[in-house]
């Protein structure tokens, strides 16, 4: 089953008068298993530099910097927070991918994903307030990977 992309819906909205609108009580059990609830943003190192699309399959995980091996272009820092109870790294690792392909970039050097400790945790579930995991990543470009990248991304429309 795949999992959605956002869990924003989850959440209740308000009316204009203030009041919370009712969402369907149904959808809720399925919806809190099937969702990741990890959300990416990306701040553009040059917003003027605009790379075409690509998709999340091609964009290669890094540990560090110098595992990348070749010259490549830093486009954006990309900033994940996700549920730690209704996620996991893989969750946000595909949600940086996701991301970092929006941008145009096919690949990605990660910064890091902090966890909450224990003692959080169980706060977190005594006061009903949830605990997050955050991660940080750099959105590269790498020129000599650009037709490996457009091999991968046509493969995969071709499999969808």
């Amino acid at each position: 089953m795949k999992r959605l992309a956002s869990c924003a819906w989850l959440f209740p909205t308000f009316s204009p008068s203030g009041d919370p609108m009712k969402r369907p009580s149904g959808l809720l059990v399925p919806a809190v298993l099937l969702c990741a609830c990890v959300r990416t943003n990306a701040a553009l190192i040059d917003p003027s530099v605009q790379l075409a699309r690509t998709c999340p399959t091609a964009i290669k995980l890094f540990t560090a910097p110098a595992a990348v091996g070749q010259p490549y272009r830093e486009v954006a820092l990309l900033n994940s927070i996700g549920e730690a109870n209704f996620s996991d790294e893989g969750d946000m690792i595909q949600s940086m991918r996701r991301k970092a392909s929006e941008i145009g970039a096919n690949g990605i050097i990660l910064g890091g994903i902090d966890e909450p400790d224990a003692l959080t945790k169980v706060i977190g579930e005594v006061a009903k307030t949830g605990t997050q995991r955050k991660g940080k990543a750099l959105a590269i470009y790498v020129p000599s990977d650009s037709t490996k990248t457009t091999t991968v991304c046509a493969n995969a429309k071709k499999k969808a």
